[in-house]
């Protein structure tokens, strides 16, 4: 039997999600690309100063957690005022949030925009899945329009990357329209420029938006009176309280396993692969001078006119550590560039087994079983021996671990009733995955790894590495524990 002909609004809805999708990678992985360079801007210090790394993890965690909490509340108002209409409001949230962080002069106002747009992205995704999830009354084409559409948010961190690279070499040509200029530069700093290719998506959407309809299903609900009104507590009724827990302890094992180890890696266990030993050695003395002089600098008073020589031999030091950070920024680009082949190869290959059609449970099984054996390899074994051999185990990692994100996308609005499908789905990803999950980053650096190195100060890719493995190996065995509790969602749950 063939499935029915889509109409035309229901391929505006596809290209309206796709689009939602594509850009909220984009504007999240924004953050590691433009985080330092801000930060030391609009602080007035060096990019190296341990001030601006600490800075960046607060960041991280501050926007997350802002996220995490208002994605939530953003999940109940996708129940309340509709799908469509909470959709178009956070990715005009995330469209405009990065735009005027590009015109911060300070730090606290680049957080509160930053903050913003992660608020954005996790209530645009949840409202997103909810809405496809409603527009097709083919099982099929649900499940496969689901699985495809979330393969473009993949695209998104190629496209961000692809973007940053050309505004590093060409941003000095670009108008300055007003942005703040860099520190003794004529230019605004290409960060600016970056953030402002996040209003973006704002323009398709902004077009395209007016042409398409409510979730029928959700609208007709509402308008007999027949649709109960969304609330948390809800969820925990006796009838949801398995799921409702289940599926939030999945999606912060796999945020977990994103955050506190896939991310961790292209910047802080890149630089301990073997083919960059030479480079570690040669870095080594010069980090010390540099952490030694940044030291110096936060000891004296803002007004102190001694500063000037400190920065100016932290600036000389910079330089002769640049041609060496230039290699293995080399190295950590290609590093990045597996992980996110892999994760689209994941994506796709989760839409393909969509439409196979294999039992909710069953899928999940396909890509926990394997990550019990690739990831402890990848971080104990493979990161030891580098080369190609730890590229491919990596882009692997990638795989399995983002086709589980697409796969609780397409999950989580069958399991919940009509009413609480955004409130649920929001449940699970930012109380989950975004409160929960992402804070193993912090756990990982902040904690794990200082303790195996024997104290903060000594801490090495090795040991971010193996904090890396611990943390995904354990997650990897809970969420595979977890996963048999898990049921599979019934028809036309109501």
């Amino acid at each position: 039997m063939s499935s029915p002909k889509f109409s035309n609004a229901i391929w505006l809805i596809i290209v309206i999600a796709s689009i939602g999708f594509l850009f909220d990678t984009y504007e999240l992985l924004m953050t590691p690309l433009i985080a330092a360079p801000a930060i030391a801007e609009l602080l007035k210090l060096p990019m190296n100063n341990p001030i601006v790394g600490e800075w960046v993890g607060r960041l991280l965690w501050i926007s997350a957690l802002c996220g995490g909490v208002f994605g939530l509340l953003g999940g109940w108002l996708v129940d309340r005022f509709g799908r469509k209409t909470i959709m178009g409001a956070s990715i005009f949230l995330y469209s405009f949030a990065p735009f005027c962080a590009a015109y911060s002069a300070t730090l606290p106002w680049f957080i509160v925009f930053r903050s913003l747009t992660f608020i954005g992205v996790c209530v645009e995704f949840v409202a997103a899945v909810t809405w496809l999830a409603e527009v097709f009354n083919d099982k099929h084409q649900k499940e496969k329009w689901l699985g495809i559409t979330q393969a473009f948010a993949s695209v998104g961190g190629v496209l961000v990357t692809l973007i940053s690279i050309w505004i590093s070499k060409h941003g000095v040509d670009l108008p300055h329209l007003g942005l703040p200029l860099g520190l003794g530069s004529t230019a605004p700093g290409s960060w600016r420029y970056l953030l402002m290719t996040g209003l973006l998506p704002a323009i398709p959407i902004a077009l395209l938006l007016p042409f398409v309809p409510e979730s029928q299903v959700w609208k007709q609900r509402r308008s007999s009176g027949s649709l109960k009104r969304p609330s948390f507590s809800g969820l925990f009724a006796p009838e949801l309280r398995k799921v409702t827990l289940v599926t939030a302890i999945l999606s912060a094992c796999a945020y977990g396993i994103a955050f506190g180890a896939l991310q961790v890696t292209v910047a802080r266990v890149t630089p301990g692969l073997p083919e960059l030993k030479e480079q570690a050695i040669a870095l080594a003395p010069l980090r010390a001078e540099g952490n030694a002089l940044n030291k110096e600098l936060n000891a004296l008073a803002a007004t102190d006119p001694a500063r000037r020589e400190i920065v100016a031999k932290i600036k000389a030091n910079f330089g002769q550590q640049k041609p060496i950070n230039d290699l293995i920024k080399q190295r950590s680009d290609t590093v990045q560039g597996h992980q996110e082949a892999g994760g689209l190869v994941g994506r796709i290959l989760l839409a393909v087994l969509l439409i196979v059609g294999i039992s909710r449970v069953a899928l999940l099984k396909v890509f926990q079983v394997p990550a019990l054996i690739v990831l402890p390899l990848t971080y104990f074994v493979y990161f030891q021996q580098g080369g190609n051999a730890f590229l491919w185990m990596y882009a692997l990692c990638g795989l399995l671990v983002v086709a589980q994100f697409s796969y609780f996308g397409e999950y989580l609005p069958k399991i919940f009733p009509l009413h609480l499908r955004g409130t649920g789905g929001s449940f699970a990803t930012n109380v989950g995955g975004r409160m929960i999950g992402t804070s193993m980053a912090t756990l990982n650096t902040g904690w794990l790894a200082p303790m195996l190195a024997g104290g903060a100060a000594g801490v090495k890719p090795l040991h971010v590495a193996q904090a890396a493995g611990y943390i995904a190996t354990s997650l990897a065995v809970i969420a595979f524990i977890v996963g048999f509790l898990l049921p599979e969602p019934k028809e036309n749950v109501e």
